[in-house]
């Protein structure tokens, strides 16, 4: 019985939802897959997105940058939490190709964490990434100046190069540190649109709007209580937002995957991030977003996906006050694209296939 190990960043959602389509085609493949989920996300949220049964490690391999909030690195913080983290690297990487070794998994994908590629070397298990990004290119972005920068930097793109191949998923950043690159489509969940259903369910009238508001696994509400109510229109929300409105549906109270609720509203705010954009991008559903601060992955995104759907900016000042509504009728002018393929779930599970035969 194959036995693969899942390593999957916890910043944020979207690194699950990047990896979650692969590991549910790969159980399709291998129906008695071992799989072994090493996150710190909590098993609950893994299990939205990842079919079957799975071993949860909750253990955190990596932390990406500490936010101030879903829009905004605490460049600071997460400066001083590197530096405390690569001061007991060789500890680490130990410490961990110890727990890799216990847990004897055949191949290990890693998404992002960086720390368990450097173990996964040192207990010589074969171990692959793949993301649209790297926390080394991240951290040298906001961190650079520092006199510590240069050889914690270099630590993270060694780990990073100790994989066996780097899938780089469709849209990601350049990545010139890696020499291990292998290029792929799209990954995403796909979901099924089941707008009828939720119409009837809801008393949703036929040409009323649906616009589905998610942020992402990192804590950011809007001020939704500033926000005018718009005949015609209705939002869906996660329910811990605990919004007081009579045109909001509750996101948990629909009982869906998060996919199929995307892919049957009429468009998605959103901040940018690959897990919402792809998806909304596979979905056809056009989008709205609020800028991040600084971010280096945005330009990558934000250039893909305008060739991708109908898509607008909107600034953060109108997101607070609920003035978007002129951006939203103005993507619903617009023809609406036909959805992007997934492509590269199957191309990453080929390159698994071939390593786990």
């Amino acid at each position: 019985m194959p036995h693969l190990l899942a390593a999957i960043s916890a910043h944020g959602y979207g690194h699950l939802a990047q990896t979650a389509p692969v590991l549910n085609a790969l159980c399709e493949r291998i129906p008695e897959l071992q799989l072994t989920v090493r996150c710190g996300l909590s098993h609950a949220v893994l299990s939205r997105r990842i079919a079957g049964t799975f071993v949860h490690q909750r253990v955190e391999d990596d932390f990406g940058m500490v936010m101030h909030s879903a829009l905004a690195v605490d460049v600071a913080a997460s400066a001083a939490r590197y530096a405390a983290f690569h001061a007991a690297w060789e500890r680490r990487v130990a410490g961990v190709a110890r727990e890799l070794e216990q847990a004897a998994p055949d191949l290990i994908l890693a998404d992002i964490p960086y720390l368990t590629l450097a173990a996964a070397a040192r207990a010589g298990i074969p171990a692959l990434a793949m993301c649209c990004l790297n926390w080394a290119d991240i951290y040298g972005h906001y961190c650079h100046q520092l006199p510590e920068a240069g050889r914690i930097r270099e630590q993270m793109l060694a780990a990073y190069n100790k994989a066996q191949v780097f899938l780089r998923t469709e849209p990601a950043m350049p990545m010139p540190g890696l020499d291990n690159l292998q290029d792929i489509g799209p990954v995403a969940l796909t979901g099924v649109a089941r707008r009828a259903e939720i119409n009837q369910r809801c008393n949703i009238g036929a040409d009323e709007r649906l616009v589905l508001v998610a942020m992402g696994g990192i804590a950011f509400r809007p001020p939704l209580e500033r926000w005018p109510a718009t005949p015609g229109v209705r939002y869906v929300m996660q329910r811990d937002w605990q919004a007081a409105r009579d045109d909001v549906l509750v996101l948990e109270e629909l009982g869906m995957p998060f996919a199929d609720v995307l892919a049957s509203c009429d468009a998605v705010l959103t901040k940018p991030g690959y897990g919402t954009f792809v998806e909304a991008a596979c979905a056809g559903v056009p989008l709205l977003y609020v800028p991040r601060e600084d971010w280096p992955e945005e330009p990558w995104l934000v250039r893909w996906l305008e060739r991708e759907l109908p898509c607008a900016a909107v600034p953060r000042s109108e997101l607070d006050a609920g003035g978007f509504l002129t951006h939203l009728n103005r993507l619903w002018q617009q023809p609406r694209q036909a959805p992007r393929a997934a492509a590269g779930v199957a191309q990453a599970v080929g390159v698994l296939l071939s390593r786990l035969a």
